[in-house]
């Protein structure tokens, strides 16, 4: 046997007995999936809204996932009566959304709302001059506007500012009533 092969089959004899698997490269240059858990307890009237605004945002990127948690959660929802919807967030998936229910009566969609507060937590800013494709363009469209899934310009950069993980923001930054 030539010095390759007999490398080959000693790192097959040490790596089998441990269970190891030599083909990790492929995993191991995969980006890792940061998790980062919310809590929609606090707004108790909009449940399947909320968890509905969560799978959106997991069904358009791949390097961040939200989980619903009820206790260790770093996005809590909380309900209110006036004042507009909105969040207080460091961006980086920490943050306290209110979600108004005077909005909704108005006729905001729920579903939009909880998922655009939710893109304050991953990062992005507002852009109400956008189009009602773009859920960052929050109560901009209005009350017409019914998506509530992020656009491909929006996935993409959620992704972006989340593949390296989860990034420490420094400073708490409120978003306008929405």
């Amino acid at each position: 046997m030539n010095g390759r092969v007999m490398g080959r089959v000693v790192a097959l004899a040490i790596a089998a007995p441990l269970g190891l698997a030599l083909a990790t490269a492929p995993a191991a240059s995969a980006a890792a999936v940061t998790t980062l858990y919310y809590s929609s307890s606090g707004a108790p009237d909009y449940l399947s809204q909320i968890d509905q605004g969560a799978a959106n945002w997991n069904a358009a990127v791949t390097d961040v996932k939200l989980v619903k948690r009820s206790t260790g959660a770093t996005i809590v929802f909380h309900e209110v009566h006036s004042g507009g919807s909105y969040t207080s967030t460091n961006g980086h998936g920490r943050g306290q959304i209110y979600l108004d229910t005077s909005q909704v009566a108005e006729g905001y969609d729920p579903t939009r709302i909880a998922a655009h507060e939710l893109g304050h937590n991953l990062g992005l800013p507002d852009h109400y001059s956008g189009p009602c494709t773009e859920l960052m363009s929050g109560h901009g469209p209005g009350t017409a506007c019914k998506n509530a899934k992020p656009s491909a310009g929006e996935a993409v950069k959620v992704q972006s500012l989340w593949v390296n993980g989860l990034v420490a923001g420094t400073a708490e930054t409120r978003t306008a009533a929405h």
